[in-house]
């Protein structure tokens, strides 16, 4: 058994982050599945890990880590990814284009969200949890197409790259995977944005990309009950 366990869900994409950085540190893990469709999240034994009732959760070094962009500036100062660049204009930019997808596209198609906007749509409270198809696919793609055109949009400022950054992974391409994977998932376009897609071969020949994926880490759900 590891002493590294991550509490996460195969489909989170804040979780997914965290395991491209594990893979890069190239540090073992024990991954613990928390089913978020089941809302396991907010049981009593995951709320004692994370009052929040979110994943995923880094236990690592003696300490217990909540929020991906938190573990994984923890895992770049201890682990020397490299993942934001030095000179503090660079840096800047980096960070800006990580927040534009994790703080401000994320949250808003988070599971919780879409299911309590598709509850106001219905009239209902809330959908239940077994029936995650009811989550308006409209929603969103009227969140993630236009923030990609937009993170698109300011890629184009800067020199072409392998990686949104550089020529290695960085913050910004830890945070874009998983929401292009999302975006493939609700059906949103993504052929007219060509830099996207460039930086998405390079992230797919990584193997920590690679093994990060959730259909790399997915096992069979169990039969709703």
């Amino acid at each position: 058994m590891s002493d590294v366990i991550l509490y996460d869900y195969w489909r989170s994409s804040a979780s997914y982050r965290v395991r491209i950085a594990l893979n890069l540190a190239g540090i073992p893990y024990e991954a613990v599945a928390v089913d978020l469709v089941r809302e396991e999240q907010v049981s009593p034994e995951h709320l004692a890990r994370n009052p929040q009732g979110l994943v995923p959760v880094l236990e690592i070094d003696g300490l217990r880590l909540t929020q991906s962009l938190a573990i994984l500036d923890y895992l770049d100062q201890t682990r020397h990814l490299n993942l934001l660049p030095r000179p503090p204009a660079e840096r800047a930019v980096a960070q800006a284009l990580a927040h534009a997808i994790a703080v401000d596209l994320h949250p808003v198609c988070n599971l919780k969200v879409a299911r309590h906007a598709s509850g106001l749509c219905t009239g209902s409270a809330a959908v239940p949890a077994a029936h995650p198809v009811d989550m308006p696919a409209d929603w969103m793609r009227h969140f993630i197409r236009p923030g990609l055109v937009a993170f698109n949009a300011l890629l184009e400022e800067y020199p072409v790259a392998p990686y949104c950054t550089g020529d290695h992974p960085g913050l910004a391409d830890l945070c874009l995977i998983p929401q292009l994977y999302n975006a493939r998932r609700w059906g949103v376009a993504l052929d007219d944005l060509p830099r996207l897609m460039m930086i998405e071969a390079t992230c797919a020949e990584n193997p920590a990309f690679a093994m990060a994926h959730p259909d790399a880490v997915h096992t069979v759900d169990p039969p709703q009950t």
